[in-house]
């Protein structure tokens, strides 16, 4: 006998079942506000021939394009399942994430090898310029990482939206510390110097975002989950003997799921039903565990040495 059961646990979760979909008028915002400093970052770069400042405006056309996949994902997982997709399109923003990991990833690459060519070709950088639009590039980030903040913590596809806004505000700290140096010092050096702090910046935070997003994509246990604690918990109600084929994985941001076969005293079901003993395993991982959904099957002793080898 199996039981669905929704906790309510999913921190930020809107009622389209994905965390991110709560935070799609910040995305929205954010992504406005990214296109608009986008633009001023490349006139301000031509104008000035900075390097530095053309690079945080590449950087900002990843943030676009990866805010813009976010709010397509969003759409996505919001259409209802159906008979050949069970869980809809609930993962198509764990999909944005990972390409959202893939973008910054490449965008790093592409700095750090554009800086190294700087070095080796000089050009003059009109400091007073990259002071401006760094500047104007600073506060814009600002604003849509206050927008993000909330949100980052519940989804990993907002998360992926907020690294790439918080480099960006790194890459205009970076930018103006560089035009400082170069109106104090005349050294030019100062701007791919930037160039390679902004790319090399953007790997670490990437990198983690990409091993939390395949851990997903992998089904492994959700985050903060300890199996052998679930199966403790559970072992330790009265009456149940054992329990296998215990499963808990993530579909989404803010959608964990765990299925159990659960062994029992024929005894027990015969004396409290099948009903209690189900309410009592959900209230059970309710209490001590974020699991959106819960899915038990109750079986007797000795019901497991005739199940299909597939199931085990």
């Amino acid at each position: 006998m199996g039981a669905g059961h929704d906790h309510g646990h999913a921190h930020g979760a809107s009622p389209t079942g994905t965390a991110t979909a709560a935070h799609r008028g910040r995305l929205r915002i954010a992504l406005g506000i990214t296109l608009g400093v986008m633009v001023l970052e490349i006139v301000g770069g031509l104008l000035a021939d900075s390097l530095a400042l053309i690079a945080d405006a590449a950087h900002m056309a990843t943030d676009a394009l990866g805010l813009g996949m976010a709010l397509v994902a969003i759409h996505m997982a919001g259409r209802p399942a159906g008979p050949n997709r069970t869980f809809g399109f609930a993962r198509a923003e764990i999909l944005a994430a990972l390409a959202n990991c893939l973008l910054l990833l490449g965008v790093g690459g592409y700095l750090v090898f554009e800086a190294v060519q700087r070095f080796l070709t000089p050009a003059a950088t009109e400091g007073g310029l990259m002071v401006v639009f760094g500047a104007v590039g600073l506060v814009a980030n600002l604003v849509s990482l206050s927008l993000l903040l909330a949100g980052q913590k519940d989804s990993l596809n907002v998360r992926g939206a907020y690294l790439e806004v918080l480099s960006d505000a790194l890459g205009s700290v970076a930018v103006l510390v560089s035009a400082g140096v170069i109106l104090l010092t005349g050294w030019q050096g100062a701007d791919p110097v930037a160039s390679l702090l902004i790319g090399l910046m953007i790997v670490p935070r990437t990198v983690k975002l990409l091993r939390e997003t395949l851990n997903v994509l992998l089904e492994a246990a959700p985050k903060g989950v300890d199996m052998a604690e679930v199966r403790a918990h559970l072992t330790g109600l009265p009456g149940v003997l054992d329990v296998h084929d215990l499963h808990a994985w993530t579909i989404t941001s803010g959608m964990p799921v765990l299925s159990a076969h659960v062994v029992v005293h024929q005894e027990v079901l015969d004396s409290i039903g099948h009903e209690k003993l189900l309410h009592e395993l959900q209230e059970c991982l309710g209490d001590h565990f974020d699991v959106e959904h819960c899915t038990f099957q109750l079986e007797p002793s000795g019901h497991a040495a005739h199940e299909s080898g597939v199931c085990s």
